[in-house]
């Protein structure tokens, strides 16, 4: 059985208190005092009281003054307090009000109005204190998702160091090794192929942590000028054994126009973000193409909007079943091996370059990535 809830009543006047204990004895356990000294005792006892009808005109201490101390202290500010008083000037009730009180009753009492105000006050006062304990939960939450979330970090940050500390002597030997006059050039390709993977890899460990603050939006972006040609150039040696296993051809157009050698395509970020991002998309579009196809990738200039638009084609078509999510987060399909992170991180980086990124696929226009940067001024 629930225990019924406690109302203390302040009066001086066992007049008035009677009239209360009558209106309010079969649904609440009630305490009395029959001064402000004594009300202030009485809110000690444990448990406290849930509400207070206090009584404003009593000898000694009034009511305002009872309210206040109530009121100031850290121990019983929590608990309401409803004036009883027969006074009814607007200015007494604007006084009570500001010191703290949530409500007035004026005397002579009705009992059907003492009643509905205690029972809505003590439901106010429930369901308040589930609010405030819902509340101390999310904050406990969101302090222990905080605190996972730097131990999360600095495990990876960890980890990273370990890793990094071996590939950086990878490469260092791989560099100088390669240099030997009495390599064979084939032993010379290898190295350059070690190499090229610890710089991978190196650029993974670094863009891990860089994703992290992009979710985050805490990604301290330091934009220079980037040679976008260059860096899909390098994606296309990388690439060479996909191309060449499928059979593919991987064409690149500045302004409708076939790269030459010479050529170069400029636009605002950094380097091993255009990188990640590039390299991840054109990866994919190699893979979902059918064999003995051409895979597009075009660079344009908006002058007027000062952008620069990379689109990435292939004639392939994204499984319709993914088409609304292609860029959330461990959105796959159809790879043993996929993460789910490519265009999700591909997403970030674009957004994080202060660009966007869109898709567009069918079966018979093939599918058509359109990446917006900043162009260079």
């Amino acid at each position: 059985m629930q225990e019924k809830e406690k109302i203390l009543i302040v009066d001086d006047e066992r007049f008035n208190i009677n009239v209360l204990v009558a209106i309010l004895k079969e649904d609440y356990r009630l305490l009395i005092a029959k001064s402000g000294e004594e009300a202030l005792k009485r809110v000690r006892f444990y448990p406290p009281p849930d509400i207070i009808l206090l009584d404003i005109m009593m000898p000694g201490m009034d009511g305002y003054e009872v309210c206040r101390r109530l009121k100031s202290d850290p121990e019983t500010r929590h608990i309401p307090v409803i004036f009883i008083t027969a006074m009814s000037e607007m200015e007494n009730e604007e006084k009570g009000l500001r010191m703290g009180a949530i409500d007035y009753i004026t005397k002579p009492v009705s009992p059907p109005i003492v009643r509905a105000r205690v029972r809505n006050h003590l439901n106010l006062k429930l369901a308040m204190e589930k609010i405030s304990g819902q509340k101390l939960k999310i904050e406990k939450q969101n302090r222990e998702l905080k605190q996972a979330a730097r131990f999360r970090e600095n495990v990876e940050r960890i980890t990273r160091h370990d890793v990094k500390t071996p590939l950086n002597s990878i490469i260092g030997f791989s560099q100088l090794l390669v240099n030997d006059e009495n390599l064979t050039e084939e032993q010379q390709e290898c190295l350059s192929t070690i190499e090229d993977s610890a710089f991978r890899i190196l650029n993974i460990i670094n863009l891990s942590v860089d994703l992290f603050r992009m979710e985050q939006k805490t990604y301290p972006l330091h934009p220079v000028p980037v040679n976008l040609l260059h860096v899909i150039e390098k994606i296309k040696i990388e690439s060479g054994g996909l191309i060449r296993g499928k059979e593919l051809h991987l064409q690149i157009l500045i302004q409708g126009k076939n790269a030459g050698p010479k050529d170069f395509f400029y636009a605002e970020g950094e380097e091993l973000l255009f990188y990640s991002m590039l390299a991840n998309l054109i990866k994919n579009a190699l893979e979902a193409s059918p064999d003995r196809e051409t895979v597009t990738v075009s660079l344009e200039k908006n002058g007027e909007k000062k952008q620069v638009l990379i689109s990435i084609h292939n004639v392939g078509s994204v499984p319709e079943e993914i088409r609304d999510s292609f860029f959330e987060i461990y959105v796959t399909s159809g790879k043993k091996e996929g993460t789910g992170l490519g265009t999700y991180s591909a997403r970030l980086i674009a957004e994080t370059l202060r660009g966007s990124i869109s898709m567009t696929t069918s079966e018979a226009q093939g599918t058509t990535l359109s990446i917006r940067v900043p162009a260079t001024e």
